[in-house]
């Protein structure tokens, strides 16, 4: 490739350090803040005057510490730093002007948001049930409600409170609509991790395309543009291992020619030179920076529980650094015991919450998460085991590295797991019986969705046999391919000793996507499923497809095409990875969904009497709206319990609790879909009437576009002696 004009710009130190540091900061900047929030919010205190000079303090503290150890990238200049920015800035202000509004709880995002809202109002967990506001306890009353569960005497939100805390803070800045603005910000500052980290194993001249190709794949607008968890987990994650990559000494492999692939001679100087720590004034921040980078990728578990999976590569490599230590290599070794002390203390945060803060989410996952907590033990115990006899087995694990078939198995093994993963929706079908109530309302779901999508009646199909189909949905054929080859070369040079600084992160991506291929376990409509492949896969295959662009122009070179020859494949290849997630992105990319909730939310609050204590006496809209009157408006809600065999509840539950509500000296107030429901009670009032878009729900096909969302609320005031 030749030199273009975005090389040509002179090669200043500051515009490598900005680009190195691009996807540090704003991990730091999460995981500070979620290291000050949490005890504060376990305190009852997590409130703006507390949390944000907290938050402050512990950001600039860590960025303080992290940032001066991290290296610059040599050979940077300040245009591919300017792309990167600008990519992001293009991200963040596309996502933000068509970002979603979605406050009433269908889905995880109304979850978040509600549970955002609650931390943002009163600071502390659980919520409380409110029951002197309906005259005190009655077996006619529930206050559970889709997302948040009925525990203990209160009320617990169903998630993770990590993705809350940051979407919280946006709502101390400017209410609901400041909340809303918090995911495109958290995306933009995705593009800048996987930008800066695509500087550091492919090259800086390489960043931007990374990043471009990562912020137009239609997971990352979906996810950047409302309350979800999964780009929060991204940027620790990845940024992560920005840090740790920084970290390693060059023993642990991140040299230039480790990272790249590419041999000496023209292009080889355009991998990060320098980052593994040849600076011999580096190697005291080393274990420093190693147990930094453990934190913030340990730290994802506050934000996702399904973190612990995607952390377990990172779990073993660190046994495998201090095994190595113990084997005689002191520079390897140096990082392994802060990386694990790191990410045990991160993942620790993050369990202590889930068990503090979210136990009954924790029951309803504890058929996968207790397996994932023995493997992460047994994990641990072969570190000890590892470490103890490292000296050993040193010398039969060298020569058996040796072997001269290794390197082709292991490219083979990638190659053939990703054949039978595109083969798999020919091979089988995934169903599940439904064996508790949250699975046989799935298959009812599936089965009206299948009707809509005009397929035949399956209620019991997963569809998870098409997940590598999602991926090739997502970041097109050419990306999965390259990707693969790209995986395939490196897993190659991995085995014989080079491209170390490509270990850890193909390690996390191939174990992730191999897992989440293999059971999203999620419903499988689009483009809800899509989300599983955001905090991990799609940037993995991104920074791999384009390693494999950037190995197809050094191969072009060193068989000794000419720079034309080579210009054609590197812009033929950047066209061709762009062209198919544009062009699946674009049947939405331009449509926000549930734009108007904010205000119809706004104006159902406006709508309730002084001292209102709301009873919600329809099915849809206590599932829907209960949180949403509780948090939102800031009113005691609660749901009657519904007849046997109706949406609706018996008149006599409704007429004793209105009297309850009165005696207690406060205003009762009904709640339903229609005024039908409520005219027995008083004078009917429509307080909501929403029409809006929503996502569409394809289960063959990727999304290309939006279908129709209705939403009605009426309201009635019941005299007394109704």
């Amino acid at each position: 490739m030749t030199t273009g004009p975005l090389d040509r710009a002179r090669t200043t130190p500051s515009a490598g350090r900005v680009l190195a540091v691009l996807p540090v900061l704003p991990a730091l900047a999460v995981a500070g803040w979620l290291l000050a929030g949490l005890p504060l919010l376990l305190l009852g205190a997590f409130r703006p005057l507390a949390a944000v000079p907290l938050g402050l303090v512990i950001v600039t503290l860590l960025c303080r510490y992290g940032l001066r150890r991290v290296p610059e990238i040599a050979g940077t200049t300040a245009r591919q730093v300017a792309s990167v920015v600008a990519v992001a800035l293009g991200s963040g202000i596309f996502n933000g002007l068509l970002h979603g509004e979605q406050l009433i709880v269908r889905r995880d995002p109304g979850t978040y948001a509600q549970y955002a809202l609650w931390l943002a109002g009163h600071g502390s967990l659980p919520v409380p049930r409110g029951e002197w506001a309906f005259g005190g306890a009655d077996p006619a009353l529930r206050f559970d409600s889709v997302g948040f569960y009925d525990f203990g005497g209160a009320v617990v939100p169903q998630f993770m409170p990590g993705a809350p805390m940051l979407h919280a803070a946006g709502a101390w800045a400017g209410d609901i609509a400041g909340m809303l603005l918090v995911p495109p910000l958290l995306g933009a500052a995705a593009v800048l991790v996987v930008g800066g980290m695509a500087a550091r194993l492919i090259g800086p001249r390489w960043a931007w395309l990374a990043a471009l190709l990562f912020a137009v794949c239609l997971p990352i607008l979906y996810t950047s543009r409302t309350t979800f968890s999964e780009i929060p987990s991204l940027i620790l994650i990845f940024g992560g291992l920005a840090l740790l990559h920084d970290a390693l000494p060059p023993g642990a492999g991140a040299r230039s020619r480790a990272v790249t692939g590419s041999p000496p001679g023209p292009g080889a100087g355009s991998g990060p030179v320098g980052l593994g720590g040849a600076d011999p004034g580096r190697a005291a921040g080393t274990r420093g920076l190693a147990g930094l980078a453990g934190l913030v990728i340990g730290l994802a578990v506050m934000v996702r529980i399904d973190g612990l999976r995607d952390l377990l590569p990172v779990l073993a490599y660190a046994g495998l650094l201090i095994a190595r230590g113990r084997a005689g290599e002191r520079e390897a070794g140096r990082a392994g015991v802060p990386l694990l002390g790191g990410l045990v203390a991160g993942a620790g945060l993050g369990l202590a919450a889930a068990y503090l803060l979210s136990r009954p989410y924790l029951r309803y996952l504890s058929g996968s998460l207790v397996p994932l907590l023995v493997i992460c033990g047994a994990v641990v115990l072969l570190i000890a085991v590892a470490a103890a006899l490292a000296p050993r087995l040193a010398g039969p694990v060298r020569r058996a590295a040796r072997v001269r078939w290794l390197p082709g198995a292991a490219s083979g093994l990638v190659v053939l797991a990703a054949a039978a993963f595109a083969v798999r929706p020919w091979l089988q079908t995934v169903t599940r019986r439904p064996t508790t109530p949250e699975d046989r309302t799935t298959s009812l779901f599936i089965a009206a969705v299948q009707k809509a999508n005009g397929l035949p009646t399956e209620a019991y199909r997963l569809y998870y046999e098409n997940s590598a189909h999602w991926v090739a949905w997502y970041v097109g054929i050419p990306a999965a391919l390259l990707a693969v080859l790209a995986a395939a070369v490196l897993a190659r040079r991995l085995v014989r000793g080079t491209a170390a600084g490509w270990a850890l992160p193909l390690a996390v991506v191939l174990w992730t996507t191999a897992g989440t291929l293999y059971r999203p376990a999620i419903t499988p409509d689009h483009p809800w499923a899509a989300r599983r492949l955001v905090p991990v896969i799609i940037p993995g295959l991104v920074l791999l497809a384009v390693w494999g662009l950037r190995h197809l122009r050094d191969r072009a070179r060193r068989s000794g095409y000419g720079p034309a020859a080579r210009r054609r494949i590197t812009v033929g290849g950047a066209v061709l990875l762009l062209a198919f997630p544009v062009i699946t992105s674009a049947g939405t990319a331009f449509t926000p969904v549930e734009r108007g909730e904010r205000a119809a939310v706004e104006a159902l609050c406006a709508a309730l009497p002084a001292r209102a204590s709301v009873l919600v006496a329809e099915r849809v809209t206590a599932d829907r709206f209960t949180q949403v009157v509780r948090g939102t408006c800031d009113v005691p809600t609660a749901r009657i319990v519904l007849a046997p065999r109706s949406d609706v509840p018996a008149p006599a539950d409704v007429a004793r609790l209105a009297a309850r509500v009165r005696a207690a000296g406060r205003v009762p107030v009904l709640l339903a879909a229609k005024d039908t429901q409520l005219s027995a009670y008083g004078m009917p009032v429509q307080v909501m009437n929403l029409r809006v878009r929503q996502d569409e729900r394809s289960l063959v096909d990727a999304p290309n576009a939006t279908w129709s969302l209705s939403a009605d609320v009426w309201m009635a005031v019941p005299a007394a002696g109704t």
